[in-house]
């Protein structure tokens, strides 16, 4: 009786191996950070100023914590393969960030007709 294990895996192969992908990995980093901060920024003054308590700053808010969202379910994926050798993803976190990603982007549209 053999091993009957299989793994299924899924090879990235547009992700190139260019030196100058590290300086890329950097500021797309820079970029991810930046973003997460700034929708922070924005829903903590959406939630304590009173003031900003209006319809207007709801959807604001609302779309900040989906920006941080989308930017938390695909960039720490992308930024991990461009540091690795083997570009593979496992058909789990596959079919989990493309859930994750449909999920957010039915947020956008909660009234179906």
């Amino acid at each position: 009786m053999e091993n009957q294990t299989e793994l299924y895996t899924l090879v990235l192969s547009g992700l190139s191996d260019l030196p100058s992908l590290q300086l890329l990995c950097s500021g797309v980093l820079l970029v991810y950070l930046m973003t997460l901060t700034g929708n922070l920024i924005i829903v903590l003054l959406i939630c304590t100023d009173s003031h900003l308590q209006t319809t207007m700053y709801f959807f604001l808010g609302n779309l900040a914590c989906l920006d941080m969202g989308y930017s938390t379910v695909t960039t720490p994926r992308m930024l991990f393969d461009f540091m690795h050798k083997k570009k593979l993803i496992s058909i789990q976190d596959c079919i989990t960030q493309i859930y994750l990603f449909l999920f957010l982007q039915l947020q956008n549209y909660p009234y179906w007709q």
